[in-house]
């Protein structure tokens, strides 16, 4: 049952019958605000003009014809017009027993609508870093809501595959590499070549230096530094399909994509496809001859291929390089029309830092301005920074926070913590493992997926696996005792069916909303592609088991039909913690 809908149905009901039918937008129906005793909340004042009476006395009259009409309304008290309906236990125990029985609580009906989602677009030319596990973690988790709200989705990663930044890699390893490869230097591909985009910086620098030193302006330097002119030679011979460029991008690459796989899988998430900018930036040059001929773009003298969008409050954008080679934007116009012709999308939505809100506004004007109506189902899921207390992350100077460094020191981090707590004494070295695993990457993506997605975030890994506070550790140790009392109860006999939910206390009938509240949490995420209302929802639902666990017994109660309903209410309340949990990619422990 959709609880609003019931709340309004009743209401709607009640207000007819007394004063005539009223328009939906007078049915002002909230929830209680918690200063105040209540379940839901009428707004009187729209309705005044019909019952042309007080907002108090209205609110009374109201009051007194659901109560009197409706059982599952227990009770309602008015303040200054706002009239606050309490439902009786038996709806909650009713509610409870419903949600129970429901394997898919919590997921919608199929809409029929299917969305693509973008996410983690590495570059090829470097391993993950602190950055992209937020956008990874970010997308799969978005991905998953979706999927719960009844969509047909898919998951997309659109790999940086070339371009000048990938030449500086190859260019580099060319000159100082010596043959090194991952299998003689023991590195991970990405991390090998990573290696040789930071050594390309190096040497670019101190060749700008010597230019400048020589008299030459640090602008010219720049655009005349010899190794920087090789790269740009070299990403021509890849456009011209060079043999021997042709054939270390696709070794270099390899190895690239060989130890991205290892960082996803420590991750957890996956993609239903994997897009490359070398196979659809070809596209994106037929989109801008197109746009040419259609007088939409126009070529400047040095034959490059522009966009005025003065006339709509922005500037003019390049699509192609004078010497024909792509832009980011060239592939993303080609990437987006094969997307939505392959797919017969209603929506895309691309996760991309917030550094990049322009170039997302550029792209959809592009395509609108092609003709193509669907740019209008675009959607930037934007998302700032991950920040450190040292401060921002520059690849091309080495001093990003590796991801497979971060996890490996995450599940240390949790290992070092659990054992000094003593949460892992009963456990074998590969239970142990396990959880810690478990823990560590349980924190760092609750940590991450907490915040808002917009906001710029400052990222602690140690306050990240605090068991105590709103964190990923303190939920899962939450199901990990709620499964510890399971297995007891299991042990004694104790049943667990919801039939026994007939006396309640206020503390259960707490939790039991709490439950309830769950379809409508996962409808917010979705509506709002924002993972950090889920993260609200668990750690709150967690922090109220807590404290009901706290100050009632659930295996020692004596009343046998109680103890039934406290252990079947604990089950549900680790159930949801899980579906809740997963939606963010979290897995939680049975053991802790």
């Amino acid at each position: 049952m959709n609880i609003e809908n019931y709340i309004s149905q009743i209401v709607s009901q009640s207000v007819e019958a007394l004063y005539g039918r009223a328009d939906a937008s007078q049915l002002q129906i909230q929830k209680t605000r918690k200063e105040f005793d209540g379940d839901y909340t009428l707004v009187t004042f729209p309705l005044l003009k019909l019952s042309r009476k007080s907002p108090e006395a209205t609110a009374t009259e109201i009051g007194e014809h659901i109560v009197a009409n409706n059982p599952s309304v227990a009770s309602f008290n008015v303040i200054k017009g706002f009239l606050n309906l309490s439902l009786a236990p038996s709806f909650w125990a009713e509610r409870f027993a419903e949600s129970a029985a429901d394997e898919r609580f919590g997921e919608a009906a199929p809409t029929g609508r299917t969305i693509m989602i973008e996410y983690s677009s590495p570059n090829t030319n470097k391993p993950l870093h602190l950055g992209h596990i937020r956008n990874n973690l970010l997308g799969y988790s978005v991905a998953q809501i979706l999927k719960a709200n009844g969509h047909n989705v898919i998951k997309v990663n659109l790999v940086n595959d070339r371009g000048i930044h990938i030449c500086k890699s190859m260019l580099a390893w060319k000159l100082f590499g010596g043959g090194e490869t991952p299998a003689s230097s023991g590195l991970k591909g990405d991390h090998l070549v990573g290696k040789y985009y930071v050594e390309f910086d190096k040497h670019y620098k101190a060749e700008i230096k010597q230019l400048v030193e020589s008299g030459m302006s640090e602008e010219e330097a720049k655009k005349n530094a010899p190794v920087m002119r090789e790269a740009q030679e070299m990403l021509r011979k890849w456009e011209a399909k060079d043999p021997e460029v042709y054939g270390l991008w696709q070794t270099m690459n390899g190895w690239v994509y060989d130890g991205f796989d290892v960082t996803y899988k420590a991750l957890g998430v996956d993609f239903d496809k994997v897009y490359y900018e070398s196979q659809t930036y070809l596209l994106g040059k037929s989109l801008v001859q197109e746009g040419l001929d259609k007088g939409v773009f126009f070529r400047k003298e040095d034959n490059s291929v522009w966009i005025d969008l003065t006339a709509d409050g922005l500037d003019q954008k390049l699509l192609l390089r004078g010497d024909g080679t792509s832009v980011y934007m060239t592939q993303d116009l080609g990437t987006a029309l094969r997307r939505f012709e392959d797919n017969k999308l209603d929506d895309m939505i691309y996760v991309v830092g917030n550094e990049q809100n322009y170039h997302f506004q550029v792209l959809k004007l592009v395509l609108k301005k092609l003709g193509y109506d669907w740019s209008d189902n675009i959607y930037h899921l934007s998302y700032g920074m991950v920040e450190l207390p040292e401060g921002k992350m520059k690849s091309r100077e080495g001093t990003v926070v590796d991801a497979d460094d971060l996890i490996a020191d995450m599940v240390s981090t949790a290992r070092e913590m659990s054992d000094e707590l003593g949460k892992l004494d009963v456990c074998t070295e590969e239970e142990a493992a396990a959880i810690c695993n478990m823990v560590g990457l349980g924190a760092l993506k609750y940590f991450i997926l907490k915040v808002d997605p917009k906001k710029t975030m400052l990222f602690d890994p140690r306050e990240s696996i605090d068991f105590n506070g709103n964190t990923g550790p303190f939920i899962q140790y939450t199901h990990a005792r709620i499964c510890s009392i399971m297995r007891k109860a299991d042990e004694a006999g104790i049943d667990r069916t919801p039939h026994a939910c007939d006396e309640l206390l206020p503390e259960e009938i707490g939790l039991i909303k709490s439950l309830a509240d769950f379809p409508n949490a996962v409808a917010a995420a979705g509506e709002n592609f924002a993972p950090s209302i889920i993260a609200s929802y668990a750690y709150d639902l967690a922090k109220t088991f807590n404290g009901y666990y706290h100050d009632h017994s659930i295996l020692r109660e004596e009343d046998e039909r109680k103890r039934a309903m406290r252990v079947t209410l604990a089950a549900e309340v680790a159930r949801v913690l899980d579906k809740a949990m997963k939606l963010l990619g979290i897995d939680v422990p049975q053991r802790m």
